[in-house]
């Protein structure tokens, strides 16, 4: 069975007030997006100087002041927080929120804002080890009544977690690595996030990710596919096309390359059909970054033209 198509979109957070971010938040609830997503970096990117509001913190004003729209980080890493507080802060926004929380977790990869806020940063295959002790810590907190844990990076002892969450929150795994990252997914996560970077390779990191499931012993089918993406929509053509060009020049490698012949751009109908390519690839899950200084223009014009195709 295919699952249902679902739209996130990222809130104004780098270089922002906190009234842009508010605003967009609530005009995205009510368009009729099913998600709002923060980027969990300490420092601007790609520039530490740009101000940046810290993730959890701005997901929990937007827990009480919006009403539908589930709330998730792409990517919290291992290290910025003591992971048992992190279970404990998420616990409380999934309150707020009534249950709304999504959970993205990955392995960092900014050397700079871990090292400038004194966080360890050690190499990749200890991050990778840090964020699975991550995972099970989270896990056990919100689902026991007094779990302990002991890792390398991590521990817990007889901790008390009340009140837990509204629902245990999604797990979200995100990164392409094709076998310590997705061996993390294939045991824990209930959807896999696809970098912008490697939005080109969609296909062949599904299936990665479907052989980590067969070692696993996982049903790959219980893994929601999910695309980081930029969109650039317009009304027409040119409009589209211009904006396009504006993309390649303003944003840096990490939001993707090669949009053109492999990211989500165009009018209206040309959208839908980019759309429908990478659900062909197995994604059900988008999370968009509207390009613009407000981001809530071509998010009206995705509302109006392009979600209602996806809708039954």
């Amino acid at each position: 069975m295919t699952p249902p198509v679902r739209f996130g979109v990222t809130l104004p957070q780098i270089k922002r007030s906190w009234e842009e971010a508010r605003a967009a938040a609530i005009e995205f609830d009510a368009l009729g997006f099913d998600s709002v997503w923060v980027c969990d970096h300490l420092y601007g990117v790609p520039n530490p100087a740009f101000p940046i509001f810290e993730a959890w913190s701005l997901l929990a004003a937007i827990a009480a002041i919006t009403e539908r729209v589930e709330l998730g980080t792409l990517v919290t890493p291992p290290f910025f927080r003591n992971p048992a507080v992190l279970a404990k802060q998420i616990a409380t926004i999934d309150q707020i929120s009534n249950g709304r929380c999504i959970v993205g977790l990955g392995a960092g990869w900014f050397p700079a804002e871990f090292e400038g806020y004194g966080c360890k940063f050690p190499p990749l295959r200890e991050r990778m080890r840090a964020l699975e002790e991550t995972v099970e810590i989270l896990k056990r907190m919100w689902s026991e009544e007094r779990p302990s844990f002991e890792g390398s990076h991590a521990s817990i002892h007889d901790v008390v977690c009340e009140p837990k969450p509204v629902r245990r929150p999604p797990l979200l795994i995100g990164g392409g690595g094709e076998r310590v990252l997705m061996g993390i997914a294939a045991r824990h996560a209930d959807i896999w996030n696809n970098m912008a970077i490697f939005q080109s390779q969609l296909g062949p990191k599904v299936e990665a990710l479907r052989r980590s499931c067969e070692r696993e012993g996982r049903d790959f089918d219980s893994i929601e596919i999910s695309q980081q993406c930029t969109v650039v929509i317009g009304e027409d053509d040119d409009t589209a096309r211009a904006a396009l060009e504006k993309v390649k020049k303003v944003y840096g490698g990490h939001m993707g390359t090669q949009l053109e012949e492999h990211g989500i751009w165009g009018p209206p109908e040309h959208v839908i059909e980019c759309i429908e390519r990478h659900r062909g690839l197995g994604c059900s899950l988008f999370v968009i970054e509207f390009f613009g200084r407000d981001t809530r223009l071509p998010a009206r014009l995705f509302a109006e033209k392009v979600i209602p195709a996806f809708r039954t």
